[in-house]
């Protein structure tokens, strides 16, 4: 379960303070897939860092099951993070001079357990089975992002949060990538919460939470 009380996150802009998130209030079921929708600047993307254990909340509190998030140690939220959770992003984030399989390698280097045939297997599960020697610049940008999930998905996560991962992709790749996701993360009975401006991608949700002007609208 993911559970945040009175999440409030701000930021300074040329030393003014511009509130992002004002008071969020949710819970999310294990097994649940929520999409967070909203124009843009509404907070989502700092919602989902919050929630992922990325951006630490000016006030509130976070929960992982029943674990405040944020008043653990900076090493014991490393491990949580690296153990729990599993992150995809719209640019990808692949390290250039590392090949497919490096990638996917690395969470499990963090973590001290690296498992060459389970990034293999990995690979293979998102159909990449014959491109796992290839680096990043040899791969399309559909490939690159199936490189992600498999990273993402490594380490046996019970929660993965993905922010707008089909963003940089054309329709045809971006319903191919999403179409992976659910088929793995329903095959793991993972928690799944995914940021997205696309209204069409959210209808596979359970749920779909709107933000705007930093709450969740009714």
């Amino acid at each position: 379960m993911i559970k945040a009380t009175n999440v409030h996150r701000s930021y300074y802009l040329a030393k003014k303070e511009v509130s992002v998130l004002r008071g969020i209030d949710l819970e999310i079921k294990a097994g649940e897939k929520i999409f967070l929708c909203g124009p843009s600047g509404a907070g989502k993307t700092t919602l989902m860092y919050t929630l992922a254990g990325l951006e630490r909340p000016n006030d509130g509190e976070v929960f992982l099951d029943d674990t405040s998030f944020y008043k653990l140690s900076s090493s014991a939220q490393a491990n949580l993070r690296n153990d729990k959770i599993g992150y995809i992003f719209q640019s990808y984030f692949l390290l250039p001079e590392l090949t497919a399989i490096e990638n996917v390698l690395v969470p499990g280097m963090i973590g001290g357990k690296s498992d060459r045939e389970k990034a293999k297997a990995a690979l293979t599960r998102v159909g990449l089975a014959e491109r796992i020697d290839h680096l990043p610049a040899e791969l399309s940008g559909g490939e690159q992002q199936r490189v992600a999930i498999a990273r993402a998905l490594v380490n046996d996560p019970s929660i993965i949060f993905a922010d707008e991962p089909t963003g940089n992709l054309d329709s045809r790749n971006g319903d191919e990538i999403m179409k992976i996701l659910l088929e793995v993360v329903a095959e793991r009975n993972a928690t799944l919460v995914v940021v997205t401006h696309d209204t069409a991608l959210s209808r596979h949700g359970d749920r779909v939470l709107t933000i705007k002007d930093g709450k969740i609208a009714d």
